[in-house]
C-alpha cells in the first residue's frame, strides 16, 4: 500500500504468551512484521521457519510480534513458541479479539496471516494465509525501510 494511502496507525494491545505487557505503540519508529497464528495451524508450523529466518536476516531493523489466538492456554502458544524456536513475543488473544485492530485488512478467520506496518505503525502490506517464502516477506519490508 503505498505511504500516501495508508488509514492510522494500530491501535493493539494486551499481554504476551508469558503474562507481559505489549503495546504496539511501544514499537513505533521501525517497521513491524505481525504475524497471526495458532498452535495446532498446518500452515502457521510450515511458515514458521520462513518468518524466524526472515526475523535474523532483518534484525534489529525490524521488530515482530506474534499474536497468538485460538490457543485454550497460554502453555500451547509457549510450547509451539519453544518448538520452532520463535525469538520474538506473541501477544496472547485466545478469542481472537486482538484481530478487530485489524478490521479491514484481515479477515478474522485467516489464520495464519501477516500484516508488515511502516514505522509509524500504519499497514504497509499484509498477507493472508502462509508467507510463500522468506524472500516474499524480506521483498515486502524491505519496501517499506527503503521509504
Amino acid at each position: 500500500m503505498a505511504a500516501a494511502d495508508r488509514e492510522a496507525p494500530l491501535e493493539l494491545s494486551g499481554e504476551d504468551l508469558e503474562g507481559n505487557p505489549v503495546d504496539l505503540a511501544d514499537l513505533r519508529g521501525k517497521p513491524v512484521v505481525i504475524n497471526v497464528w495458532w498452535s495446532e495451524c498446518p500452515p502457521c508450523r510450515v511458515e514458521q521457519p520462513d518468518l524466524n529466518e526472515a526475523a535474523a536476516e532483518l534484525g534489529d531493523r525490524v521488530a515482530f510480534l506474534g499474536v497468538n489466538i485460538r490457543d485454550s492456554s497460554a502453555e500451547k502458544g509457549l510450547a509451539f513458541t519453544r518448538n520452532f524456536d520463535v525469538t520474538y513475543p506473541s501477544l496472547y488473544s485466545p478469542d481472537g479479539s486482538a484481530l478487530l485492530s485489524f478490521a479491514g485488512t484481515l479477515n478474522p478467520r485467516s489464520i495464519p496471516s501477516t500484516v508488515v506496518l511502516d514505522d509509524e505503525g500504519r499497514v504497509a502490506a499484509s498477507v493472508q494465509g502462509r508467507i510463500p517464502t522468506t524472500q516474499t516477506l524480506l521483498s515486502l519490508v524491505d519496501v517499506v525501510l527503503d521509504e
